[in-house]
């Protein structure tokens, strides 16, 4: 049987593979005693060995199972989590197991229409952009968009979070993908304005030196009412639990809601540029 030579170091995905088959070496099985134990197939585990296939979640935690690495810094599924979070900023990834519990989330963006509310056409034009600056290679753009996705099946679930959205006004004004894919995102903006748990109003231009925040800024309520917040610089991402700075974002972010137009003129506005994308 030919074995083909693997390189760890060409991909965090080949180097996944490659532990794995080295794990499952040197406890003498075979990739079917392998998928006798964690329940896929040969073929399927040769892929994954190859770096041809990405594992998924339900593969690394059968994976770990077998292998007695469930809940330890060596398992599968930390090392996928890395994967799919390597191309994301320091701190975001934690923010995003908090987000999906969150009882309410309160948002406030600037430059681009935030990843909750982004049309999958939106998505894809700005992680092809980042590839194209060799800011993140290509599998790291399909992870990109996928998250946005997995981001907003949080918002449809039994309970839904109440969402806040403040987008400054150059979120609308950067044209991203051309006409069309803008004509889909406002309509998506409207549409999550007619949604029962949702507000969403536009901070203009003309709020000037009133606009407290100058970054993006995430500000989350738990089940339990405890608060913490997310802020971004260009490289980094800060997560803040319970804490005065946090209150001090809560009441700031309160006063800018009460300083915007109000989301029935926020949705007047998106019809309008929507008429203006031709």
């Amino acid at each position: 049987m030919n074995v083909k030579e693997l390189n760890p170091e060409s991909s965090a995905q080949a180097a996944y593979g490659a532990r794995l088959r080295d794990l499952r070496e040197k406890r003498g099985w075979t990739q079917e005693g392998l998928g006798d134990r964690n329940g896929y197939s040969s073929t399927h585990i040769s892929s994954v060995e190859t770096g041809r296939k990405l594992a998924t979640l339900r593969f690394s935690r059968s994976t770990d199972r077998a292998l007695g690495l469930t809940g330890t810094e060596a398992s599968f599924e930390r090392e996928l989590g890395q994967i799919k979070h390597g191309s994301l900023l320091e701190g975001f990834p934690e923010f995003l197991g908090y987000e999906r519990r969150a009882a309410e989330i309160r948002l406030y963006e600037v430059g681009v229409i935030p990843g909750l509310l982004q049309t999958p056409e939106y998505a894809t034009v700005l992680a092809d952009s980042a590839v194209r600056r060799l800011a993140i290679t290509a599998d790291q753009a399909q992870e990109r968009v996928a998250l946005v996705a997995e981001r907003q099946a949080a918002l449809v679930r039994e309970k839904p979070p109440l969402v806040f959205a403040l987008l400054d006004e150059s979120c609308l004004r950067r044209p991203v993908g051309g006409p069309e894919v803008m004509r889909a995102q406002m309509d998506r903006l409207i549409e999550f304005a007619e949604q029962p748990n949702t507000v969403i109003q536009v901070v203009p231009f003309a709020m000037g030196e009133d606009r407290p925040f100058s970054l993006p800024l995430y500000i989350l309520t738990m089940p339990d009412r405890s608060l913490m917040s997310y802020a971004e610089s260009a490289q980094q991402g800060y997560l803040e639990r319970e804490s005065g700075s946090v209150v001090h974002h809560l009441t700031a972010y309160h006063q800018m809601q009460a300083l915007a137009p109000s989301q029935a003129a926020s949705v007047d506005m998106f019809r309008q540029l929507r008429k203006g994308f031709q």
